[in-house]
């Protein structure tokens, strides 16, 4: 199984709210994942992003890959040096 960590959107029309999950690659963006990492709000300026840093440490450990945007997520917060 290819764990990808990414973004599931919640939240209402234009008033976007994103979770930090652990899903298996094939599932859609909506769909079941295995654990919830943190949570995304981009409508807020200031402290928008949580995330349980040692589960997210543990995922990464195991080679669940990110996507483009939760590893720009994750090199705001100090997990990967910037490229």
């Amino acid at each position: 199984m290819a764990v990808r960590l990414r973004l599931k959107r919640i939240g209402m029309t234009k008033q976007p709210y994103y979770r930090l999950v652990a899903v298996d690659r094939r599932t859609a963006r909506g769909g079941s994942e295995i654990e919830i990492l943190g949570h995304y709000d981009p409508s807020h300026k200031q402290n928008n992003v949580t995330l349980k840093s040692e589960r997210i440490q543990y995922w990464l450990s195991c080679g669940a890959l990110p996507t483009e945007t939760v590893q720009s997520l994750l090199v705001r917060a100090g997990f990967f040096k910037k490229k």
